[in-house]
């Protein structure tokens, strides 16, 4: 890499931890940042200073402010419905259809042996200890994404909840398969919610 101030320097090399960010581009987003005025570039710098604060919740392990988020405070969610997600930005992309007003526990990712995602390293455990202790839970929806891995852990998550005898039920085949759900639109989320069957 050429010479540069040690700034840009720490910049680039900071940019290059986030995913899909090669050198080439973190150095074109450290050059974006320098034609920001100050004011811009101090608010940006707040913000990311800001995400120390955030924490997971202890209930379903999505991001929040406090100990316990605002989904899992809110005594209008229907407490009968469990929604399990493999990340904490697929709540958001499911809220966004304003469909589902149930409750959510986040995986933690999904089944790759390969990339050591084990159920060990997922928040299974968590899940059996929050379905045996919390009766309400009626039906358990698995909303994973319908590829290899989503699949692969519908399956082990399937056998696992009939064993505890809880409902289960999966996103409807309106998500063609090979598709992210984050980028799913809320029409064809919504249809796939609302078409979900039981594994």
């Amino acid at each position: 890499m050429r010479k540069f101030p040690a700034p840009i320097h720490n910049a680039v090399a900071a940019l290059g931890k986030l995913p899909g960010v090669g050198p080439k581009t973190a150095l074109r987003y450290a050059f974006a940042l320098l034609r920001l005025q100050r004011g811009e570039l101090e608010l940006v710098a707040k913000s990311i200073d800001g995400l120390k604060f955030v924490t997971t919740c202890d209930r379903c392990f999505t991001y929040a402010e406090a100990s316990i988020c605002e989904i899992c405070r809110d005594s209008k969610r229907d407490s009968k419905l469990l929604c399990i997600v493999a990340e904490a930005r697929d709540i958001a992309t499911i809220e966004a259809t304003g469909i589902y007003h149930g409750l959510y526990l986040v995986l933690g990712g999904v089944l790759n042996p390969v990339d050591g995602y084990t159920p060990d390293k997922l928040n299974v455990k968590e899940l059996q200890d929050r379905l045996q202790l919390d009766r309400d839970i009626g039906e358990v929806i698995l909303a994973f994404s319908p590829d290899v891995h989503g699949e692969t852990t519908i399956l082990y998550l399937s056998r696992m909840l009939k064993n505890l005898g809880k409902k289960t039920t999966r996103l409807a085949r309106g998500l063609p398969m090979g598709a992210d759900i984050e980028y799913a639109d809320e029409v064809t989320l919504a249809s796939a919610l609302s078409g979900r069957s039981e594994t």
